[in-house]
């Protein structure tokens, strides 16, 4: 199995988002690290890759929602 990549945009932002298999029909998905910046993981999981980078986008989405000044 190999990892998917994902690019989305949320609130005016470029996101990169990458899915990897952790077990048979269980994958996790994370931000990518862009380099010099801190790296904090949080995993978000489902049973296909592009579910587990949709509950990604879903909650970065609701973050960018509740920043001050988001539109």
């Amino acid at each position: 199995m190999s990892t998917h990549r994902y690019e989305q945009v949320i609130g005016g932002r470029v996101y990169h988002i990458e899915a990897a298999p952790v077990h048979a029909n269980r994958w996790r998905a994370h931000i990518v690290r862009i380099p010099g910046m801190p790296n904090a993981l949080m995993p978000f999981y489902g049973t296909t890759p592009d579910e587990a980078a949709q509950h990604l986008t879903a909650w970065l989405t609701r973050a960018h929602e509740k920043l001050p000044g988001a539109v």
